[in-house]
């Protein structure tokens, strides 16, 4: 049972570190062929969004307006997934404590 307990606690370590190192990495998506990226926190924080002026049609703001949400999915996608790669090995692929190797957990 101690040896599960530190078990535990090591993977508790490790999973804060893992999180913590994903809030400070910074991921880029795009819209457009590049007309407007966003760029968002591993943990999936808005950080910004930049507008090509070659995006910006007066005439037709609703098209601007689907690149900027079309970025943003994209950069909240790729965040998704690094935090997938980062967290999967430390949760087993499920989330919670299915790395113990515990059926249930």
């Amino acid at each position: 049972m101690q040896q599960l307990m530190k078990q535990a606690q090591k993977m508790q370590q490790q999973l804060a570190q893992a999180q913590a190192e994903l809030a400070e990495t910074e991921v880029d998506g795009s819209a457009g062929g590049g007309l407007v990226t966003a760029r968002v926190t591993g943990s999936g924080e808005l950080l910004t969004i930049s507008i090509d002026p070659e995006a910006v049609d007066l005439d037709d703001l609703e098209t601007l307006q689907d690149l900027v949400v079309a970025a943003v999915r994209d950069a909240t996608r790729r965040a998704s997934e690094l935090a997938a790669d980062k967290l999967g090995p430390l949760t087993g692929g499920a989330g919670g404590l299915g790395g113990l190797g515990i059926p249930g957990l």
